[in-house]
């Protein structure tokens, strides 16, 4: 009987999301409904024709155009008039210290506008930056598991099977590789898609509103991305004999989020809460229960409490992002946190949620009997609390980069040491 259940429930999610992505023309559509959509066909077109010299590459009829001739309130005036605002080719401020080629690499702000290698600009559109996150939480899920075995393990004799370990090794970077280039990349293509115009207004250089990457090649790599990671997900629960395909369901769920939180009418993008919180929970949650689920079994409360709780400390690191972005999101509407809250405001609700939920963490593993992982995690906290202290609340917008940089590796080793501590923990006795 689950087996039936199993398929009968990825055969829904599977049609789920082919209808969120739905051919029509060259590509997959949005609901044709104004009350729907975001920003005008005028708007999209008039982002591209601000760039001047740049070959205009996306058509205005008869291909995809994900938004709609009017805005919700119904006029499109609003889109229009803040994209006649975007910086065109204004100097590259951030990268002035030449870092600009390897900006443009890992995809993150103050790439270069002079790259025009198709597949340099592939991997830009998938900001290999971002998946780093993936990456370490499918490394936390198979700690939290207590399964994973090391080829040769120093520290336990038992622990020394070297076919198992290669094994494990495998599937461990198989489910980074589905995590990482696939779906990540997947998101922040799309995100990239349906953020064209903000981007013609933050970072006019990025691939798709500089006029680089075709609106065809854009559609061809997301859906490329997309049955890529979904065909590896299916392996995966394959090889790990899953009767259920857990790891298939959760990449199901995790791309129909991406697609909820970057396109119309949900964007849950527009709404500061929801749309942090569904960023952390996708950057932490989901690669770790993937993780765990290839090694382990996700049947215990605790095993989706704490990436949750891990997920609204996710949130605070979102809000870090959304500083950068601020012009940009005011002029098009989107209520992140420093827009609708006032960078003040919101610089603090990023350190408290950042802080608080890892001193709800601490307590937990306490209360569990394991006071060194506790420890350990209260010292990887105190120097979070110095960034922030002196990095993020002095100035969020000018110091987000270097405040990741500096607090971001201690938050990514507590979550580490939680996995493991889960993963060691006797949850029978």
């Amino acid at each position: 009987m689950m087996k039936y259940v199993a398929t009968a429930a990825t055969a829904a999610s599977l049609i789920a999301v082919a209808s969120a992505f739905s051919t029509s023309g060259t590509g997959f559509s949005s609901t044709r409904s104004a009350t729907a959509s975001f920003v005008g066909r005028s708007a999209s077109s008039t982002a591209l024709n601000m760039q001047g010299s740049k070959k205009q590459t996306f058509a205005t009829s008869g291909s995809f155009f994900p938004f709609e001739e009017d805005s919700l309130d119904g006029s499109s005036k609003k889109s229009s008039s803040a994209l006649l605002m975007a910086k065109g080719d204004a100097p590259n401020e951030e990268a002035s210290d030449g870092s600009a080629g390897v900006r443009q690499l890992l995809g993150v702000k103050g790439a270069g506008s002079d790259e025009t290698n198709i597949w340099k600009i592939r991997l830009q559109l998938t900001k290999p930056v971002t998946w780093i996150p993936l990456v370490w939480g499918v490394m936390c899920g198979a700690a939290a598991s207590g399964n994973y075995h090391w080829i040769w393990n120093p520290f336990d004799p038992n622990d020394r099977d070297v076919a198992l370990g290669l094994e494990d090794t495998a599937k461990g970077l198989v489910a980074m590789i589905l995590s990482g280039p696939f779906l990540t990349g997947f998101c922040q293509t799309i995100n990239d898609w349906y953020d064209r115009d903000i981007d013609a207004i933050n970072e006019p250089y990025r691939p798709i509103p500089s006029g680089k990457i075709s609106e065809g090649e854009v559609i061809f790599q997301a859906w490329f991305l997309l049955l890529g990671g979904l065909g590896i997900a299916y392996g995966l629960d394959v090889w790990c004999g899953h009767e259920l395909p857990t790891v298939l369901l959760l990449s199901i769920f995790g791309s129909f989020i991406s697609y909820i939180y970057s396109a119309p009418p949900l964007k849950l993008k527009q709404n500061g809460w929801a749309g942090n919180f569904a960023l952390g929970a996708s950057y932490i949650s989901l690669p770790w229960w993937c993780g765990q689920a290839v090694f382990g079994e996700l049947d215990r409360p605790v095993y989706f409490v704490l990436p949750i709780l891990y997920s609204i400390a996710g949130l605070g690191i979102a809000i870090v992002n959304d500083f950068k972005s601020i012009e940009g999101d005011r002029a098009m509407g989107l209520q992140s946190l420093p827009v609708a809250f006032g960078v003040d405001t919101a610089k603090w609700i990023c350190a408290g949620s950042v802080t608080a939920t890892q001193l709800g963490v601490a307590a937990y593993l306490y209360s569990l009997g394991e006071p060194t992982y506790a420890a350990i995690l209260l010292a990887l906290i105190l120097p979070q609390v110095y960034f922030q202290a002196t990095l993020l609340l002095p100035d969020p917008i000018a110091n987000d980069v270097k405040y990741q940089a500096s607090a971001q590796p201690f938050l990514v080793f507590g979550i580490l040491a939680t996995g493991l501590c889960v993963g060691h923990h006797d949850f029978s006795a």
